[in-house]
């Protein structure tokens, strides 16, 4: 490190850590490695996410605290010792992803002296009940946070919580490492042409978490009105229902359940495969989508949704790097589908665009640069020196 980027000594706090899935935590597990990988000094303090006492362990250059829980009420857990497990941590920055209600009061509790920088994915949608009773703590607990980091430039617009703090706003894309995407394995291409070989095209794939923000109903409902064959990647609480959907219309035949894969990048062929990477989310609990920037990575251009306020069409954007549609509108779904296999040149105008778009915002590197700039930021004072896109115009329709 040089005297103008001293070494730092990073904490972030988690909501739990890989292996356990999610979002989140893999954008913690991608920054945290990262930030090591450029010389700092990285820890991550998260709750265990199984069962068992407190686990002080290594993932490679990142000291991970798994801090044990005594139970879970209402998607908050009750870790006796986490409070003071962070009171003891040795940090110049404290880095808080949220939603996290569980680390947020820790942070309460702990009183740590270090500046608090905060990545905000999205806000807290639908549990209601719970946003009553705990904003005000939530509130008291943003009085210390020094930088506010959105991962899109649109987020703050459409968010109550976000607006008193304006001025705190700074702005970290998620990124991830881009090589396997990029430059994928021979096994990964010859598994793609098994796919192709597999299922009768276009193929169509969708991957995420089979709930309700994810809107894989009105994608079931969009294959009704084009041809070809909807892979679905992921396991969740709606899968019954989808398939009496897809059954109800006709289409249980063409669409493939595929279930979670073992590995993360056993996708990578199904990207390869794919005519397009349908992204139907419906609502702003999917404030970002990073599985988009992995089907752009491998050239897999997005067909994604609306969504007021969420950066999930500024991740791939209209007509430059994909095709963006109205929410819950599977007819115009259906129909930049069609458009992609049907009009020349389309695709792979857009699928070039998408792969460079995706090295040139999304890297996990150029992500832990920006992150370092933030900390000079909420330590010193600097002046904001992330770039801050400029936002994408309202959706006009294809």
């Amino acid at each position: 490190m040089t005297d103008l980027t001293p070494t730092l000594r990073v904490c972030h706090l988690g909501k739990y850590y890989p292996p356990a899935p999610g979002g989140i935590e893999t954008n913690v597990r991608i920054l945290a490695r990262a930030q090591a990988d450029l010389g700092h000094k990285v820890r991550v303090l998260c709750v265990n996410h199984r069962r068992g006492a407190t686990i002080d362990e290594v993932d490679g250059p990142v000291a991970v605290t798994r801090s044990a829980r005594t139970f879970e009420v209402d998607k908050l857990d009750i870790c006796p010792g986490l409070s003071a497990t962070l009171a003891n941590v040795e940090a110049d920055i404290l880095h808080l992803h949220v939603p996290n209600p569980t680390m947020i009061l820790a942070l309460l509790r702990a009183r740590h002296p270090a500046p608090v920088v905060v990545t905000y994915q999205s806000d807290v949608i639908r549990q209601r009940i719970r946003e009553f009773f705990f904003r005000p703590l939530e509130r008291l607990a943003y009085r210390g946070v020094r930088v506010i980091a959105q991962t899109s430039p649109l987020y703050a617009a459409g968010s109550r919580f976000l607006r008193p703090y304006a001025e705190r706003l700074d702005l970290l894309p998620n990124g991830i490492d881009l090589q396997p995407y990029l430059d994928p394995l021979p096994e990964h291409r010859l598994a793609a042409e098994r796919i192709k070989a597999t299922y009768p095209g276009p193929l169509w794939l969708g991957c995420g978490r089979l709930v309700y923000y994810k809107g894989f109903p009105m994608a079931i409902r969009a294959l009704a009105h084009v041809s070809g064959t909807l892979l679905l990647v992921g396991g969740g609480p709606l899968r019954a229902m989808l398939e009496a959907e897809a059954t109800r219309l006709g289409v249980r035949d063409r669409v493939v359940f595929l279930g979670k894969l073992p590995h993360y990048l056993d996708i990578v062929p199904y990207y390869l495969a794919a005519d397009a990477f349908w992204f139907p989310s419906n609502a702003r609990s999917e404030g970002f989508g990073i599985v988009q920037v992995e089907a752009m990575a491998s050239g897999c251009p997005v067909i994604n949704a609306a969504i007021p306020h969420s950066g999930v069409a500024w991740v791939s954007r209209h007509e430059r790097e994909g095709l963006t549609v109205p929410m819950n509108d599977p007819q115009r779904f259906a129909a930049a589908a069609r458009r992609l296999v049907e009009e020349p040149g389309l695709r792979d105008r857009l699928a070039s665009a998408a792969r460079a778009r995706a090295v040139a915002e999304f890297d996990h590197i150029a992500m832990a640069h920006r992150s370092i700039e933030i900390y000079h930021r909420a330590l010193y004072g600097d002046a904001r020196c992330v770039a801050q896109p400029e936002p994408i115009p309202a959706y006009a329709g294809p």
